[in-house]
């Protein structure tokens, strides 16, 4: 089944210094898609204006993966770590033991546009970390490039949850495929272009979600970037009263 949300469904707050688009939320989870994406707990499209910032986050024993669009990204937490984020690279840290993070345009010109996946952790008490890699458009070019797994796969950042994130720039025509094991789902996330998935065509800002699927099947309509999370489904006796 393939479950699409529209750009325009998604959750919107526009502020003069911040504008920011969220497919999931964590309120979400009462609603009718319940637990069915694991522990993708949250996806945001994020813009901020330059020399601005959101607030710290406080939240443990949560990872936040971090791609940057466009712009240039400072970030802190209250450990006392520091770095810059720029266009084209990822950036995932671990949130253990409550510590505090946030991001900022170090921009005084431009605005600066991130994405950023939440993911529930399979274990708790991690220590608080940051990683950040570049992944070149050659390597994402005309396929689904992994660049977040359990298992640090190819070189992709190390996460402590059983999930895959996907990174692709697809030109006119090209075709990418990702299999979907028994028990597993996805979502979809377009960046920018035009794609087909099955009988649904997504643009900028639209996603879709893929349950009882084989695989992932896309094709590009016009230059295109997508962002692709493979996860488990969780049990239907799974709860998360207890998550923070």
């Amino acid at each position: 089944m393939v479950t699409v949300r529209r750009a325009s469904e998604r959750h919107h707050q526009r502020t003069s210094k911040q504008d920011a688009w969220s497919t999931f939320e964590p309120q979400d989870r009462a609603g009718p898609r319940g637990d069915d994406f694991g522990s993708l707990e949250q996806l945001s499209d994020i813009r901020i204006a330059p020399g601005t910032g959101a607030p710290r986050n406080a939240r443990r024993d949560v990872e936040v993966v971090t791609y940057v669009h466009q712009g240039v990204l400072a970030y802190e937490d209250s450990l006392g770590h520091s770095g810059v984020l720029q266009a084209g690279e990822f950036h995932r840290v671990t949130s253990g033991r409550s510590l505090r993070h946030s991001k900022m345009n170090a921009s005084r010109t431009h605005w600066a546009h991130f994405y950023q996946f939440w993911l529930f952790p399979s274990v708790t008490e991690l220590e608080s970390e940051h990683v950040q890699k570049r992944f070149s458009a050659a390597e994402r070019r005309g396929a689904l490039c992994v660049v977040a797994s359990p298992d640090a796969r190819r070189g992709s950042l190390r996460i402590h949850e059983d999930a895959l994130i996907c990174s692709a720039l697809l030109d006119p025509g090209q075709h990418v495929v990702r299999e979907l094991s028994l028990g597993r789902r996805a979502w979809v996330h377009v960046l920018q272009g035009e794609v087909r998935l099955n009988d649904a065509i997504l643009s900028g800002g639209d996603g879709a979600g893929l349950t009882d699927e084989r695989a992932v099947s896309l094709t590009a309509r016009e230059k295109s970037e997508i962002l692709l999370v493979d996860v488990v489904a969780l049990p239907l006796t799974s709860t998360r009263s207890g998550r923070p």
